[in-house]
């Protein structure tokens, strides 16, 4: 009964724990769009952008500190920094022309009228016409570290730490369906879209071992959709 009790104590605090790094990401980049509300006022919008600049570091910082200082307190998966070779550049390829078919089918289905536009991609686009150097820089190098350090390092690592066929595949699939949510706060098509491109991602990570794959393919991803 006791180690019931501490296991269900130890997951309610992971999840709270686990919560509040996405906090974290989501006050950090709102803050970095208020810049948005005061471009009319120069004096304002660089104050407001060096705010936002300062807070995207320490909560950078800090997703960044725990999720290594997870590796180092328990690591059976030995994920670490792995070099690159010819055949995990070749395979890296090969899974971002696999994310780009996917989305051009998405995109199509879109222009189609049989998705609707997400919601997500609808504010992106109004944040890149009113800031498109900082937004660009924001959602082609900054968001990807986040997202794979909250979304697949430290929520795998909290919740599915054993290195097993069960285990792996548990964390592939809820990784992703959380990122879809995520990004589409709705059960609809567009969250199912999202939660594949989060496959993607997530088997990414199973696959290579190194966080470091994973964010240069998502910044492949969001470079692409940017253009």
């Amino acid at each position: 009964m006791k180690t019931t009790s501490r296991y269900l104590l130890t997951k309610i605090l992971q999840i709270l724990k686990w919560l509040g790094f996405v906090a974290i990401y989501l006050i950090s980049s709102s803050i970095f769009q208020l810049t948005t509300f005061y471009l009319n006022d120069p004096v304002k919008s660089q104050y407001v952008l060096g705010i936002g600049l300062i807070a995207t570091a320490i909560a950078l910082s800090i997703v960044g500190w725990r999720y290594y200082r997870q590796l180092d307190t328990a690591n059976p998966r030995g994920f670490s920094h792995k070099s690159m070779t010819a055949n995990k550049l070749w395979f890296m390829l090969a899974l971002f022309i696999g994310m780009m078919i996917f989305q051009y089918g998405w995109a199509w289905l879109i222009s189609s009228g049989i998705i609707n536009m997400p919601e997500n991609q609808t504010a992106v686009a109004e944040q890149s016409l009113k800031m498109p150097i900082w937004n660009g820089i924001y959602s082609i190098l900054l968001a990807p570290i986040f997202e794979e350090l909250i979304f697949r390092g430290i929520y795998m690592n909290y919740f599915f730490n054993k290195d097993n066929r069960l285990n792996n595949i548990l964390a592939m699939v809820t990784s992703a369906l959380i990122f879809g949510f995520a990004h589409e706060m709705q059960f609809d098509l567009n969250w199912i879209m999202y939660s594949i491109l989060g496959l993607f991602l997530s088997y990414s990570y199973i696959h290579y071992r190194d966080i470091r794959f994973n964010i240069g393919l998502h910044m492949l991803n969001n470079l692409a959709s940017f253009l």
